[in-house]
């Protein structure tokens, strides 16, 4: 009780990221966690783990949703960083009919310029390199940046804001388009991230935005996709507002089914909103997301979903079943700490990323393993962690399948299949 009588006070102390405004109200609290993409060699094992709060309200002036608590960026997406787009065959595919699109709508060409903001590993800008675009990848971890840099994607080290974009333009770089997929959620300064962008883009410039879609969130129940990198989460209301405080215009908006929803923006510096931003935001009053009314009953979904999850694990193991886990994702982490499972449950968990295999989920401290050894153990289950890409692991997995091995989907509901 104590808790949530703190986290109240917080809420109601806390500043939007968005429009400034105090009192915030509170969603749900997932108590202490570790940094999801914090994970752990075998030395740092016994050395302990930073855990910090993990709290989510909403704002009533805006409709945002965010978290409480700011982690450093420089402890977040620093020289370890362990996420590459390029281990995922889905993301990679959706990312190059993106640039294609691109390409063919706004008539780009040698004389046009590129920036991605979060470029990573070169995973997208290479699709433009190959058609003889110019690019400008901006990312602040050092590992992807340096991958990208490696296969010829010219990338500046550095975290993007309002400061670089003037430092850019004043030595004559203007974008055409700015990419920025899945990381407006990650900015601490979130009004400097869209300010850079507008003063980083050409007047007859677009930027096009992907970011995780609340509405679905919140529908699905994908509660795990809530960790200390994403510190907001956008309905199509809050983005409007956002924006808009920017001279920013979202005229053009398409909704994705990838990582469990998303929408994808096209922003301009001239107002010319389109039927698709008008039917969103008009089916999002319809809703109700506006209001403090429909967030409500969320807290009580995650904890049922929780207490599934916590049974049907706990049913099997004795049972005398013998359980794996399939990506040592963020959402993952925060999933497999929350409901508080590890060793004494799961066996081990594998992924794709070489950079990843070997160590350790944090938190719960269970080893990461190359995806070969689901094969080699036979485990009865496998726990999807990333369930947005469920479909490309039952693919990858179709053999283990074929010799009887079950896959468990935690997310919208426990399944198993």
């Amino acid at each position: 009780m104590t808790t949530e009588l703190s986290f109240t006070a917080k809420c109601h102390s806390a500043q939007c990221r968005s429009c400034r405004r105090q009192e915030l109200l509170p969603v749900l609290n997932l108590g202490q966690m570790p940094l999801s993409d914090g994970l752990l060699t075998a030395e740092q094992l016994a050395a302990g783990e930073q855990r910090y709060p993990l709290e989510v309200a909403f704002c009533p002036n805006c409709s945002l949703v965010q978290i409480l608590e700011t982690v450093p960026p420089e402890t977040l997406f620093c020289e370890d960083y362990p996420y590459y787009s390029s281990f995922s065959q889905a993301l990679l595919e959706h990312s190059q009919e993106n640039a294609v699109e691109l390409i063919q709508q706004r008539n780009l060409g040698p004389e046009s310029l590129v920036v991605e903001l979060a470029s990573n590993d070169g995973y997208l800008l290479k699709n433009f390199i190959a058609r003889g675009i110019p690019v400008l990848g901006i990312d602040p971890a050092e590992g992807p940046a340096m991958i990208a840099t490696s296969i010829g994607v010219p990338t500046l080290n550095a975290f993007f804001g309002k400061e670089l974009a003037a430092r850019l333009v004043h030595e004559g770089t203007r974008a055409d388009v700015i990419i920025a997929n899945n990381v407006l959620a990650h900015v601490a300064d979130t009004n400097g991230f869209v300010e850079g962008i507008r003063v980083l883009l050409k007047e007859d410039g677009v930027a096009v935005v992907e970011v995780p879609y609340l509405r679905r969130l919140i529908e699905r129940c994908e509660f795990d996709t809530i960790y200390h990198e994403h510190l907001c989460y956008f309905s199509m209301t809050s983005l409007d507002s956002l924006f808009r405080r920017h001279g920013l215009y979202i005229n053009d908006v398409r909704e994705l089914t990838i990582h469990g929803g998303s929408l994808r923006l096209y922003a301009e510096s001239a107002e010319n909103v389109g039927e698709a931003v008008r039917s969103i935001l008009a089916d999002e009053a319809a809703a109700g997301i506006d209001s403090y009314e429909y967030y409500k009953g969320f807290s009580a979904k995650v904890d049922a979903l929780r207490q599934s999850m916590r049974k049907m694990l706990a049913g099997l193991k004795s049972s005398g079943k013998r359980i794996a886990a399939y990506g040592a994702a963020a959402k993952g982490a925060i999933m497999l700490n929350y409901i508080g499972v590890g060793t004494d449950t799961i066996d081990f968990v594998v992924d794709r990323n070489t950079h990843k295999q070997g160590k350790f989920m944090p938190g719960v401290h269970i080893p990461i393993h190359e995806p070969d050894r689901i094969l080699k153990d036979m485990p009865d289950y496998v726990v999807i962690l990333p369930w947005n890409f469920k479909d490309e692991i039952l693919s990858q997995q179709a053999l283990y399948r074929e010799k009887g091995g079950k896959f468990i989907v935690p997310v919208p509901w426990p399944e198993v299949i």
